[in-house]
């Protein structure tokens, strides 16, 4: 006699994500229910302890990146984790997340593409969804499965560390440009190319008030950096009334959840009182019910703890207000305690886990991860390929604002006998990407493959021009040119620590365009920021000011617009102030330049 062996509901592909979600919920015990909820610090976890917990995901931090650093040795870091939860007793499979958010950006030889605020002054929806794209094919040759990325902040105080992470200013822009991230991201056709997006932060973090940010003493050391700045606004207080909160910080979000999003990463900011991951209103009434969004919620890091000092109070507080993930991100087995205990004494509704579960496993049946639990790696030669840095050009070239341009010094065509080039930014790739590339804080020179401003022109105009090139611009006295190309930067930074109080550029960079002007009859500034900066003199002593924002790794892009081959395009997405008493921009009534401004 044969038996027959019918397969679990859960199990059947052809029926809807939220029927199989539903029927493995009723499948899982209490312990696994809640392993699903947590999110786990890869170096703080093996794949041994996904197996016995049946965590829901792992992620990689800003730096959680394998030795060596490369795509390869990235996707043997991650499959152990994804292996290890195909043993657990249901073999759910596990989402494994990473900041890729602007390219696959902690992979060394990956393509880096602008930050946001570049990819905003581009204002070009189907540029950024072929990004969207892109990201998610090479995030998934390494098995990574979910981005934390776009951020759908709109910045309203330039003085925020986080200014580049969003698009705009003007929510309509923000609006459009998220959701065409999230459609490249999430849009490819097959699973192993597919990637989640997260959709952050909500709500109002690019709203908060300078100085407001008040942190738990267990967390002083990240408050300051040791020249006294750093988290003066960044996870501060939303200090607006919800009607404008409601008008300028949640329609990219309504825009994310139209276009697809199934992920919403909560803030660090405060509203009305509290914070946002204990905002029930905010998250469950507002989010949930009058949004309709079906996904699930999925906490920052280290975010749940700052909201009272009793931890289990806290895991109580967060997942009741309507958080269905936590970020924990280290020590998951006081998490999965503290919920196991609430649950039994009835301060977390066994209601609210189910609840929270659904939402994960409908979103990881979506992804198709039950039937394609791994990446590609076949597609690991395509990371950091001719063909998705040649996109990443075309960003760079359509993101260039051209602010300034007297005396029809640019484009630098025909091409100089001589050109003069000056600034240590000039030939150095690290500062050229900025913040959130291969380390949390990015770094200086060669971090990753990629072509430096200096490279760019020296192969752009072998056998044409004689490029000199000295970083600090001590040329000798009586060497003169027609141009000279002076390359300005920020120091690269991320988050709080990228909070400063003066943006004016320092004096020694003002000394550096002086040094120069006097060899040239015309002077270019290239500026790398990830914000409008007070330039003061600079604007006088300049004859062409560009704003190229953080153009990650292609350089090519830069030298093709400022040698005339491809026209300049970018248009401000943000207001240029003229002194630091117009910031913030509610105060910028006679700027410098108007958001939109951009000469041709």
């Amino acid at each position: 006699m044969t038996v027959s062996r019918r397969r679990a509901l859960y199990q059947d592909r052809a029926l809807p994500a939220a029927d199989r979600a539903a029927d493995l919920l009723a499948r899982l015990t209490l312990a696994e229910k809640i392993g699903q909820m947590a999110q786990v610090e890869k170096g703080s976890v093996t794949p041994e302890a996904v197996r016995e917990h049946g965590l829901g995901s792992v992620l990689s931090g800003g730096g959680g990146n394998p030795s060596p650093n490369t795509p390869q040795d990235w996707a043997a870091m991650v499959r152990p984790f994804l292996e290890a939860a195909l043993e657990t007793r249901l073999g759910i499979p596990l989402l494994y997340g990473a900041d890729a958010v602007h390219g696959h950006n902690n992979v060394v030889g990956a393509t880096i593409f602008p930050h946001n605020i570049g990819l905003g002054a581009t204002r070009d929806s189907d540029l950024v969804a072929r990004i969207g794209r892109i990201t998610a094919a090479e995030m998934r040759a390494t098995h990574v499965h979910w981005n934390f990325a776009p951020a759908v902040s709109v910045p309203q105080d330039i003085r925020w560390g986080r200014t580049y992470e969003g698009f705009s200013e003007a929510p309509d822009l923000v609006s459009a440009l998220g959701a065409a991230y999230v459609r490249g991201l999430q849009g490819a056709a097959t699973p192993p190319l597919r990637a989640l997006a997260s959709v952050k932060h909500f709500v109002g973090d690019g709203g908060t008030r300078w100085d407001s940010t008040v942190l738990p003493a267990w967390l002083d050391w990240w408050r300051r950096d040791e020249a006294g700045q750093g988290w003066r606004i960044d996870q501060g207080v939303a200090d607006v009334d919800e009607a404008t909160l409601r008008a300028l910080h949640l329609p990219p979000y309504q825009a994310a959840i139209a276009a697809g999003a199934r992920n919403i990463m909560v803030s660090y900011s405060s509203w009305g009182g509290l914070k946002m991951h204990a905002q029930r209103y905010l998250l469950t009434d507002v989010l949930k019910g009058e949004l309709g969004f079906t996904g699930f919620l999925v906490s920052d890091w280290l975010a749940v703890p700052q909201l009272d000092p009793d931890y289990d109070a806290c895991v109580t507080t967060a997942i009741n207000a309507g958080l269905d993930m936590i970020m924990v991100p280290f020590d998951y087995e006081r998490f999965i305690a503290a919920v196991a205990d609430a649950v039994a004494q009835r301060a977390i509704p066994l209601a609210r886990i189910d609840d929270a579960v659904r939402r994960i496993l409908t979103v990881k049946f979506e992804l198709g991860l039950f039937e394609q639990p791994f990446g590609d790696e076949d597609a690991l030669p395509a990371v950091g390929s001719p063909a998705h840095r040649a996109v990443a050009r075309e960003a760079v070239r359509r993101s260039l604002v051209l602010l300034k341009n007297e005396n029809d010094t640019l484009p630098l065509a025909p091409a100089p006998r001589r050109l003069l080039l000056a600034g240590a930014a000039a030939d150095d790739l690290g500062a050229q990407c900025g913040g959130w590339t291969i380390e949390w804080m990015g770094g200086h020179g060669d971090i990753t493959p990629g072509t430096s401003l200096r490279r760019a022109l020296a192969e752009a105009l072998a056998g044409e021009t004689e490029l000199l090139y000295r970083p600090d611009g001590a040329f000798p006295a009586d060497l003169q040119a027609e141009t000279a190309v002076v390359v300005l930067a920020e120091e690269p930074y991320a988050e709080g620590l990228g909070d400063r109080e003066d943006l004016a550029l320092p004096a020694a960079d003002l000394a550096l365009l002086a040094r120069v002007r006097p060899h040239c009859r015309r002077l270019v500034l290239v500026l790398f920021s990830g914000r409008p900066l007070i330039l003061g003199d600079a604007v006088g002593l300049c004859d062409a000011i560009v704003a190229a924002w953080l153009p990650g790794t292609e350089g090519a892009g830069i030298a093709d617009v400022l040698l005339g081959d491809v026209p300049f395009a970018g248009k401000l997405p943000v207001t240029w102030p003229r002194s630091m008493d117009q910031v913030p921009l509610a105060r910028a009534d006679d700027p410098l330049w108007p958001r939109g401004h951009g000469l041709n």
